[in-house]
């Protein structure tokens, strides 16, 4: 599994779900704690409420499913699929991804705090209105992402690609342009003044008569 941030250790299982296919399955309001699910087809599921964790999830699928106030807390995720998923007002705090592709994925609201998406490929993902404090997101490959009124105080981007990435409303602090690809992102006033001062600009609005 992809090293935890804090050197936090991955979870400990004690049951384990293999080889299911909970295609199309409702899953509201249930509840795991500590299952490792492995090779589980979750494509097309809907869950409104569900909680799961300290849960590990591999080889699993979860295109076209659709999660409403879920739970997925310090949960780890190996080589596993959220293609077009859908994360409403979800919780995710605590959990790791590893090897896992994302393509389409929209997340509106809910708390991604503490997450580890180190080296993620999230391009064209949809984020929205998240939480997202102290988020490890190195080396992620974030372009052309929406990454819109998102809170990434203190998240780790180091080595991270936000060309052409849509900002606009995001606490922008933790993103040092002179370590992460900035080139082309769509940002809104208040953070260009953030990135001048990054830079060691000094923004003046009054201009020099003579």
């Amino acid at each position: 599994m992809a090293d935890r941030k804090y050197e936090a250790p991955a979870p400990t299982t004690v049951s384990e779900i293999r080889g299911d296919d909970w295609a199309g399955s409702d899953l509201s309001g249930q509840a795991y704690e500590r299952v490792a699910f492995i090779d589980v087809d979750f494509l097309d599921t809907t869950n409104t409420g569900a909680v799961f964790t300290e849960c590990t999830f591999r080889d699993c699928c979860f295109n076209a499913s659709v999660h409403t106030s879920a739970g997925f807390v310090n949960c780890s995720f190996a080589t596993s699929t959220f293609f077009d998923a859908t994360f409403t007002e979800c919780k995710f705090v605590g959990s790791v991804f590893e090897r896992c592709t994302f393509g389409l994925l929209k997340v509106i609201g809910g708390d991604w705090s503490f997450v580890g998406l180190p080296g993620a490929d999230l391009r064209r993902a949809s984020i929205t209105g998240a939480r997202m404090r102290e988020v490890d997101l190195t080396g992620a490959q974030l372009q052309d992402t929406v990454l819109q009124n998102v809170d990434l105080s203190g998240a780790w981007l180091h080595g991270a690609s936000l060309s052409r990435a849509d900002l606009r409303g995001s606490d922008v602090s933790a993103i040092d342009p002179t370590e992460s690809t900035i080139t082309g992102a769509i940002i809104d006033v208040q953070q260009a003044l953030t990135f001048a001062a990054a830079l060691g600009l000094v923004v003046r609005d009054d201009v020099p008569r003579g």
